[in-house]
């Protein structure tokens, strides 16, 4: 069985894909053939669409990755007065309004579609174009818990009871997308978010620094690990068979961006490369590729994830300008409680 997400280090791409052929550069053009993409580690691509873009722009994809999409965000804004990249892709609804913030980005002018339905409130000027979505959850062991003979918990609220002690692992929400949707989704979700973290940390929850090492070190069901709750998504369970299951009064929605550097050496390279990620082929390849959703709502999802990865009905759901007025003082007050804790 393929591995859930796997990664992609910083490492050199040719892809394909996108209908920009009239943007293709001149061949005799090394500088502009090129278009350098900053993305988080989870980015992949089927190697027949690499080839296609190839054959159809010109254009050699160049993608470097710091790391999840929290460090993306971290590592563009240090860039900030010189860029190294020309795109970005990974960006999640949380962290968006943040980096529209920073005048980084410029109008990427692709035609969306759908896509417009996904878009954040604030970028009237079309600076993030809408790439995938997903929905970020608390996982389980299924074998684990009747194995223990223990009811598994069903809200935010039961994590902290004592009955599950020492048995759920999360993210770092400074770095880690996935738990930054957590810590806002707490936020959101709880009168005293502080509180409910510290009374989290206290019943004995475990911080891993990025979902890659909580979901493949510390879970029970994917490794040797000791935590049969994991902070994960919804589509997690569709490459588990059964084994997972979502939690999904737990769940809170996400969406990931890609936008043009204000900087960028290849603006017009970026653009065709953010035409590609919304391609019909591209969009068919996430569910498999990336365990994402398509944005584009008419790209049929494979036959398990109707069985094993259905979105919540009713996510937790968070006002993203409250998200963006209070981002930067969640995670300064999030790490002090947690500093504190250990």
């Amino acid at each position: 069985m393929k591995k859930f997400v796997p990664a992609l280090a910083a490492t050199t791409l040719i892809l394909t894909g996108c209908s920009v052929t009239d943007q293709a550069p001149d061949a005799t053009d090394d500088a502009s053939q090129t278009v350098t993409v900053m993305t988080h580690d989870s980015f992949n691509v089927p190697e027949e669409l690499v080839t296609a873009f190839e054959e159809d722009t010109g254009y050699t994809i160049t993608t470097t990755s710091p790391g999840d999409a929290g460090a993306v965000l971290n590592q563009l804004i240090l860039q900030q007065d010189n860029p190294t990249v020309d795109a970005v892709y990974g960006i999640d609804n949380y962290s968006a309004p943040t980096l529209l913030e920073e005048n980084m980005l410029t109008t990427h002018d692709v035609e969306l579609g759908g896509a417009a339905d996904y878009t954040v409130g604030t970028d009237t000027d079309g600076h993030l174009a809408p790439i995938d979505r997903g929905q970020v959850c608390v996982n389980m062991d299924n074998a684990w818990f009747e194995d223990a003979d223990l009811a598994p918990p069903e809200t935010l609220a039961d994590l902290t009871d004592p009955a599950y002690e020492g048995l759920f692992v999360t993210t770092d929400p400074t770095v880690s997308s996935p738990g930054l949707a957590f810590l806002v989704a707490t936020a959101t979700a709880q009168d005293d978010w502080q509180g409910y973290w510290q009374d989290l940390l206290d019943n004995g929850a475990k911080v891993a620094s990025s979902w890659s090492d909580a979901y493949y070190s510390d879970f029970t069901s994917t490794s040797d690990g000791e935590y049969p709750l994991v902070l994960s998504y919804s589509s997690s369970p569709s490459a588990e068979e059964g084994r997972t299951s979502t939690i999904t009064a737990t769940c809170t929605d996400q969406v990931e961006y890609a936008g043009v550097l204000e900087e960028a050496a290849n603006p017009e390279g970026a653009k065709a490369f953010i035409e590609f990620l919304l391609s019909t082929e591209f969009q068919a390849s996430l569910p498999e590729e990336m365990f994402m959703y398509p944005v584009d709502d008419d790209v049929e999802l494979p036959g398990e994830w109707e069985q094993y990865a259905q979105l919540a009905d009713d996510p937790i759901s968070a006002d993203l300008t409250v998200v963006s007025e209070n981002r930067d003082a969640w995670l300064n007050e999030w790490t002090e409680l947690y500093e504190n804790a250990n």
